[in-house]
């Protein structure tokens, strides 16, 4: 049920690989997990359960971190690719959407800072959650948000101010979702 598309779009958002400092969580602990999702996003389908128990555990350490919670539910989404089993896969995919909109509900004035990677938690969150509504099918009825989503991230006066990868990865996630003028 869920989209083989997942791990190309989410790919945009794995262009950011070189700022794994954006969160609060200590970069150790983070930076596996995070180099995990990169290779699940990648097409390493072994790295799906690993990169959502690693980010599952980190937003359990720090439930308010927006960051860790999107990245969660993105990689609890991907796990929709690793089983056969219809139901398991619709599991993921919702238990993960649940989580992605936790993010997004949790994303306040304090996230438009900028973070240690120099990308606010406000354009990483609504990226990862974009990215990964535009990959689902659209029987899952969330490619309008994600549309919307990555067009608050393309006109976000934050983002001329974002390191040039998180910028590349935003226009190709544009292009990938046919936005016109995607740069």
């Amino acid at each position: 049920m869920l989209s083989a598309r997942l791990s190309p779009l989410l790919c945009a958002a794995a262009l950011l690989a070189g700022s794994v400092g954006a969160l609060a969580a200590p970069d150790e602990p983070y930076a596996p997990a995070f180099q995990s999702f990169l290779r699940a996003t990648q097409g390493d389908k072994t790295a799906i359960p690993e990169a959502a128990q690693a980010f599952a555990a980190l937003a359990r350490a720090e439930p308010a971190n927006p960051v860790l919670q999107a990245y969660s539910g993105a990689s609890l989404a991907m796990r929709a690719q690793t089983t056969l089993l219809p139901w398991r896969k619709m599991a993921y995919a919702e238990d993960g959407l649940a989580q992605l909109d936790k993010a997004l509900a949790l994303l306040g004035p304090a996230h438009e800072a900028v973070g240690r990677n120099r990308v606010p938690a406000v354009l990483d969150v609504k990226l990862v959650a974009a990215n990964t509504f535009l990959a689902l099918p659209r029987m899952m009825n969330r490619r309008d948000r994600g549309l919307k989503l990555l067009t608050e991230v393309r006109s976000s006066p934050l983002l001329a101010s974002a390191p040039a990868p998180f910028r590349e990865a935003v226009g190709q996630a544009a292009r990938k979702a046919g936005l016109e003028g995607a740069q």
